[in-house]
């Protein structure tokens, strides 16, 4: 067993199936999963100290700490959910956003990052968020799906051309497209 074979195992969700069914790179999953646990520690931590704050006289943004805090632990429940084995439902919550589309947790993502940011523009806030927010672009990537091969462009370029030519250019080089208007017109 290779060394990458080993790290792919310890990886691996319970109960997940070994084979991938979808096209995304390995790397890009391990992108998401890995940012999303780091990003949303860091929110937690960020969030704490942004509310934590509040009794040494930083009366600024306690609640744009609160929902960066609340932001990190669902996308920490969602992507490392062995961080949060003390609270029941997090495998359920995790199995059931496993089966969703890339597309609808980026959407999610992106969304709990945009309203602290937009309540207390600090550079805690912003960073947290940020993180969250980068996880969910990862994820939106993800949806896009695998690159095409270099010959799928010229298969799907259309053959018939509907338009007609352009007519030749005028005899006169001096004559500008807004003096003549039959050089070209478009239909």
């Amino acid at each position: 067993m290779s060394f990458g074979e080993k790290l792919a195992s310890i990886m691996q969700r319970p109960g997940q199936d070994p084979v991938a069914k979808d096209d995304v790179p390995f790397w890009l999953k391990y992108a998401g999963r890995g940012l999303g646990t780091v990003g949303s520690l860091l929110a937690i931590f960020l969030g704490a100290f942004k509310c934590i704050g509040i009794i040494f006289g930083y009366i600024s943004c306690p609640i744009s700490g609160m929902w960066q805090m609340v932001a990190g632990f669902l996308v920490m429940t969602v992507e490392a959910p062995c961080c949060c084995m003390f609270v029941d439902f997090v495998q359920n919550l995790s199995d059931w956003v496993e089966k969703k589309p890339y597309w609808s947790r980026a959407a999610v993502y992106c969304l709990l990052a945009i309203p602290p940011v937009l309540l207390c523009p600090d550079l805690n806030i912003i960073f947290g968020s940020g993180l969250i927010f980068t996880t969910g672009v990862i994820y939106g990537f993800m949806s896009l799906g695998k690159k095409g091969s270099r010959p799928d462009p010229a298969v799907m370029t259309p053959t018939d051309v509907s338009f007609p030519p352009p007519s030749a250019p005028p005899a006169d080089q001096h004559t500008t497209l807004m003096e003549d208007p039959d050089v070209w017109r478009p239909t």
